[in-house]
C-alpha cells in the first residue's frame, strides 16, 4: 500500500509517501529568491509520491526565520518555477506550504513588530541574523496584537500567496496551521485571549482558520488546498490548551464538507503527546476525506498506519535530508543514510555541503 498510486489534486501520486515540509534557508540574497540549488535538491527527491516545499512566508511581516523563500514577489514566483519544472520534469507533485509565523519571529526578520492574536510573549528562539553579520537562534521580539484590519490584510495575503503558488507551477498549497505558527495561534486560547469576534469561545477561535481556509479555496479550488494541524504537539506554547483535542474535532468537521486535498498531521516533534489508537480512530471517523501523517515515522511505522486505514498518506521528514532516493530505499530496503550530528549541523544555511551532496544507494 505504500508504494500504491493515490489520487490528489486532479491528478495521481505515484505512491503514498511524501516528503515533508523542512526549512533549510538556501535562498539567494537579497530578496529571499528560490535559486538553482533548491531546484536541485527537490528534484533529487522527485520519486516521492509528494513533495511539500518548505514553510515560505506570505509576507514580509510573515517571516520568522532568515534566508527562507517567499512567495509574495514576482522574483519569488520566477524563482519557484525552477523548482517546479525541475520536480515536474522528474514526474513528481509538488505543493508549497504558506506559512505565517506569528509571534514566532524577530523585528529584524519581519521588518517590523511581529504580530499575533494577542499580545503574548514567551521565551522562544528563531533563526536570525547575528550581531557580527551571520545567523543563529536569536530571542523572539514580544508581538503586538492584530487589528481587524490586519486581519483581513493577512487572510488576503494567503490568497495572493496561493494564487502565486499555481502561478509557479506549484500542484497546490498546504496552510501551515501547525507548530505553535499563526493559525495555531488562533486556535488555542493560550496565545488568544482576545475579546472580540475572534477570540472566546471555541468556534470564534476557529474564525481565522476557516476564513483563510474559505477565501484559499475560492480562490484555487479545494482540490488544491490543503492544512497541517498539530493539536498533540506543543511547540511555540508554554502551556497545553485543555480543549486543543476538542476544538480540533470541531474544526475537522467543518473541513469534512469541504473535501479539501488532505488534513496533515504533526506529531512525535519536541513536547508532544502520543497519538493514540482512540484519537486516530476517531479523527477517522470525524473527518473521512485525505489524511496524511508525519513524525518520526519508518517503513514499518508508517505502513501500520495505512493498513489500520488511520492515514491514507504518510510523510517523511529528516529522512528526506540524508536520503534523496527514499522512495527507492524503502522498495528495495536499502539501508537508510543516517540523520546524525553532522547533518544537523548543515540543516539551516549554507551551501551545497549537507544538502544536495547526498547520494544516491547503488542498487545491487
Amino acid at each position: 500500500m505504500l508504494f500504491s498510486e493515490f489520487p490528489l489534486a486532479g491528478s495521481t501520486l505515484a505512491n503514498r509517501i511524501v516528503m515533508a515540509p523542512m526549512t533549510r534557508s538556501r535562498t539567494s540574497q537579497p530578496g529571499d529568491v528560490p535559486n538553482d540549488l533548491m531546484a536541485s535538491y527537490y528534484q533529487q527527491r522527485a520519486s516521492a509520491g509528494l513533495i511539500i516545499a518548505e514553510g515560505t512566508p506570505i509576507s514580509a511581516v510573515a517571516r520568522g526565520y532568515s534566508l527562507t523563500p517567499g512567495i509574495y514577489t514576482q522574483a519569488h514566483i520566477d524563482g519557484w518555477k525552477k523548482t517546479t519544472d525541475a520536480v515536474h520534469q522528474q514526474g513528481g507533485k509538488i505543493f508549497l506550504q504558506l506559512w505565517h509565523v506569528g509571534r514566532r519571529s524577530h523585528s529584524d526578520i519581519a521588518g517590523e513588530q511581529p504580530v499575533a492574536p494577542s499580545a503574548i510573549k514567551q521565551p522562544d528562539q528563531v533563526y536570525g541574523p547575528l550581531p557580527d553579520g551571520g545567523f543563529g537562534m536569536v530571542e523572539t521580539s514580544r508581538p503586538r496584537a492584530m487589528t481587524l484590519e490586519d486581519i483581513e490584510q493577512t487572510i488576503a495575503d494567503f490568497v495572493q500567496g496561493a494564487k502565486n503558488a499555481i502561478e509557479a507551477g506549484f500542484d497546490g498549497v498546504e496552510l501551515h496551521g501547525a507548530h505553535g505558527y499563526l493559525i495555531d495561534q488562533f486556535i488555542r486560547e493560550v496565545s488568544n485571549q482576545r475579546q472580540d469576534q475572534y477570540g472566546g469561545s471555541q468556534q470564534n477561535r476557529l474564525r481565522f482558520p476557516l476564513e483563510v481556509i474559505n477565501a484559499v479555496n475560492d480562490a484555487i479550488g479545494a482540490d488544491k488546498v490543503a492544512i497541517r494541524l498539530s493539536p498533540l504537539v506543543g511547540e511555540g506554547f508554554k502551556e497545553v490548551d485543555s480543549d486543543i483535542i476538542e476544538v480540533t474535532e470541531l474544526l475537522l468537521k467543518q473541513l469534512a464538507p469541504m473535501k479539501l486535498a488532505y488534513v496533515h498531521f504533526s506529531e512525535n516533534i519536541g513536547d508532544y503527546t502520543e497519538a493514540t489508537d482512540c484519537f486516530r480512530k476517531q479523527i477517522r471517523e470525524i473527518y473521512p476525506n485525505p489524511i496524511m501523517v508525519a513524525g518520526k515515522l519508518n517503513q514499518q511505522s508508517a505502513q501500520a498506519l495505512l493498513d489500520k486505514g488511520y492515514a491514507d498518506l504518510v510523510a517523511f521528514g529528516t529522512p528526506y535530508v540524508t536520503n534523496p532516493d527514499l522512495v527507492e530505499r524503502f522498495k528495495h530496503n536499502i539501508a537508510l543514510t543516517e540523520f546524525d550530528a553532522d547533518a544537523r549541523l548543515t540543516l539551516y544555511g549554507g551551501d551545497a555541503t549537507g544538502y544536495t551532496d547526498y547520494p544516491a544507494a547503488a542498487k545491487a
